[in-house]
């Protein structure tokens, strides 16, 4: 059953993708970023209906009024694919800072143009953290929510962290406060998989960490906020029923929390 769940899931998510893309070609471009937004959002809602229905897998946000309202930057724990997609339908108008290369995916990468994501190269040093900063600032202005995820790539859960100093740098030279996110999506969509495990993904939205910290007292608080409640939605998971299966590290983590 749990892989005729997750092929029609992956059936299914693939052809809406496609079918997003490719429908709303012939208009994307020529109209406002307002209407890619749209597009975005929609596809998201879809593929969060069609995760609970044919996956079996339900999304729980919590702390969402820790979110100031307008512009905000978001450090989000960084686990699956589930977060590229699961927030956009609950934030008003987010774009996510993403490697540069992106912008090189055939449609797609026309698509994260024109809706306004931020790339970055990764390989750019502190010329590159200077743009994007600069153009954060602006996006910021204009009421727009910035995800960044301050570990760079997706980490396996229970895996220790790896925080990038970027973050701490970008959080000086902006001067605003920071909402941690921590999650636990990496036990029910794990990463390079094919399937999808029943149960609930947990986001959850953290209280600000305010400006003025340098930056490296503020990345060591950051990682421990996100990981401690990182580490307590594992345990929540460990003990819930149906339980995803447990990668070792996720399985050692929850055994060293008692």
């Amino acid at each position: 059953m749990l892989y005729l769940r997750s092929f029609l899931f992956n059936a299914a998510f693939y052809v809406a993708t496609a079918a997003f893309l490719v429908g709303t070609l012939p208009v994307y471009f020529i109209l406002p970023q307002s209407f890619g937004m749209g597009v975005v959002r929609t596809w998201a809602k879809l593929t969060l209906f069609l995760l609970r229905v044919l996956a079996g897998t339900r999304t729980e946000l919590r702390g969402l009024e820790h979110l100031p309202a307008g512009g905000a930057l978001l450090a989000v724990k960084h686990q699956s694919a589930f977060e590229t997609i699961a927030l956009f339908p609950h934030l008003t108008n987010p774009t996510i800072v993403m490697k540069r290369e992106m912008r090189r995916l055939p449609i797609f990468g026309q698509y994260t143009i024109k809706s306004g994501m931020i790339h970055i190269d990764r390989g750019g040093g502190p010329r590159a953290l200077r743009q994007l900063a600069e153009r954060a600032r602006e996006e910021l202005a204009g009421g727009r929510e910035i995800l960044m995820f301050p570990e760079g790539t997706r980490r396996p859960p229970g895996a220790p962290p790896a925080y990038q100093s970027g973050i701490g740098l970008v959080y000086r030279m902006l001067g605003v406060p920071v909402v941690p996110v921590a999650l636990n999506s990496g036990l029910y969509w794990p990463r390079r998989s094919f399937l999808h495990y029943p149960g609930t993904i947990v986001v959850e939205f953290l209280p600000p960490i305010e400006p003025g910290l340098e930056p490296h007292a503020f990345l060591d608080r950051l990682e421990t906020v996100i990981e401690t409640a990182s580490d307590q939605l594992l345990v929540e998971a460990y003990r819930s029923k149906p339980r995803p299966p447990f990668p070792d590290a996720a399985a050692a983590r929850v055994a060293a929390l008692g």
